[in-house]
């Protein structure tokens, strides 16, 4: 990555995830995605007058057990407040969020970086409630109310990136983990997870400069350009001795720049207040208790792990630890006596394109944990060889049987009888004399050619290092 020589750049990021609740965070309307325009709404989450909320003790635990696994500091007391402001897609002409008193503060998460790992401060974490969705067809703008009051949790970091691919990394980090946590699907296509980023270019060693965000950033692709774009118009306004305006921009993927929304407001703009019909929420050892149970290994230390003890590589442990499932799973193959690096190759390779051709996760598909271990015990017993291998892993997706039945069903076990194996090669050699003499006079290419035909003479079954070894003893 490249660094700018004579400026520094400072980047923050807001991100917000939709939590995966049956209901809503202050009624009880369906929190689903997909679901026919404005059907999951109530009076509570349309703002009716005389509506109270209620708030979704699910939401706040999921809110939590986020913020513990990003080291934060969790609050015994967090308060919600109003921030009042005016949007189409907000009826109440104000969203109930937390601001003084946020639930969790003072965390960190690591991310790689150029195979560096690089920690970034989490300032806070808050919960609070979603506004719905505008869409703009032609000269009309609708709006969509399923999406309000949605529990929707915002992380804030510090300003400790200074690049948009070290911004895409931390987002793609976070995904994983809200996903192995199984608090969010974090589907930025679908709006389960958003972000918002602050970006500052200043000269080198003078710190912070004046602010501009970045608003309402859909995928992590746009978040990188966003940014990079930013970096560089501020530069380029420094460069000619201007001053940046502290704004609020937004991203024009047709364009590919930033272009100004309006100019950036600030917390008084907002009239925060104690939302008076919601008490302070108070955790008690139960509650905490209940995290601890529902905490797991995260994504980047399992995949520290996995390398570490197994010796995979890094690639594979990636590949593998993306979901909390694939990893789950890997780790159960190898409970059944399997070696990790060999796991590591044929899940990442033939297991994995079967899977994409099937449009199966690895889990839900017929080959268990139990038959991947089974297969691989066939190959190290000797029974089999890597193409008869490949052979029947097709035929276990293909008939859903155990390796070792299929095997002796299709009589693909490994052919390695020395005396079958002579013969075979005596009767190759026999039928084809021009290969013989070639190799003879010192041309090795035909080699290959007898190899094949002795394969094919055993129906793919001879043990290939040995039927080499006797091709070599006879031709000399």
């Amino acid at each position: 990555m490249r660094y700018p020589t004579k400026y520094d750049s400072f980047v923050g990021l807001e991100i917000h995830v939709q939590l995966t609740t049956e209901s809503k965070i202050f009624c009880g309307c369906r929190n689903r995605f997909g679901d026919e325009p404005n059907t999951n709404v109530c009076p509570v989450c349309m703002g009716l007058p005389g509506s109270l909320p209620s708030l979704n003790q699910e939401a706040m635990s999921k809110a939590y057990l986020v913020a513990k696994a990003l080291h934060c500091d969790l609050a015994d007391t967090c308060l919600f407040e109003r921030k009042n402001y005016f949007y189409p897609d907000l009826p109440k002409n104000y969203q109930i969020s937390q601001f003084a008193k946020p639930l969790g503060t003072n965390g960190w998460i690591d991310i790689v970086v150029d195979g560096v790992t690089k920690r970034v401060r989490i300032h806070e974490c808050h919960l609070e409630e979603d506004a719905g969705k505008m869409i703009h067809a032609g000269d009309m703008s609708l709006v969509d109310y399923n999406r309000t009051g949605t529990p929707l949790l915002e992380i804030v970091t510090e300003p400790d990136l200074n690049l948009g691919e070290e911004a895409e990394i931390l987002i793609h980090e976070l995904r994983r983990i809200v996903r192995y946590l199984g608090v969010s699907d974090g589907n930025m296509d679908e709006g389960s997870m958003r972000c918002d980023a602050n970006v500052s270019v200043n000269t080198k060693g003078a710190g912070l400069g004046r602010k501009v965000e970045v608003k309402n950033l859909n995928s992590s692709r746009f978040v990188r350009l966003s940014l990079n774009y930013e970096i560089d118009r501020q530069t380029e306004i420094l460069e000619d001795g201007g001053t940046v305006v502290q704004e609020t921009r937004l991203w024009n993927e047709n364009r590919d720049q930033t272009i100004v929304m309006r100019s950036k407001e600030n917390a008084n703009d907002y009239r925060y207040f104690p939302e008076p019909d919601l008490p302070p929420f108070r955790t008690t050892p139960e509650f905490l208790a209940d995290l601890e149970t529902r905490i797991v290994e995260l994504p980047l230390d399992r995949r520290v792990r996995l390398v570490s003890t197994l010796g995979i590589s890094q690639t594979q442990a990636e590949v593998i630890g993306e979901e909390k499932a694939n990893a789950d799973y890997f780790e159960k193959v190898l409970e059944y006596g399997a070696d990790g690096p060999t796991v590591a190759t044929w899940m990442t390779g033939d297991v994995q394109k079967l899977l994409n051709r099937t449009g199966q996760s690895a889990a839900e598909s017929p080959l268990t944990p139990e038959r991947f271990a089974e297969l691989l015990t066939l190959m190290a017993e000797g029974k089999i060889h890597g193409k008869i291998a490949k052979t029947i892993l097709e035929l276990v997706f293909e008939k859903n049987k155990n390796p070792r039945v299929i095997m002796a069903e299709q009589g693909l076990e490994q052919m390695n009888d020395s005396g079958e194996l002579a013969k075979l090669v005596s009767q190759v050699l026999v039928d084809n004399p021009v290969a013989v003499e070639q190799i003879k006079a010192g041309d090795t290419k035909p080699m290959g050619f007898l190899m094949g035909q002795v394969m094919k003479a055993s129906g793919g079954r001879a043990e290939p290092g040995m039927v080499q070894k006797m091709l070599k003893e006879h031709l000399g």
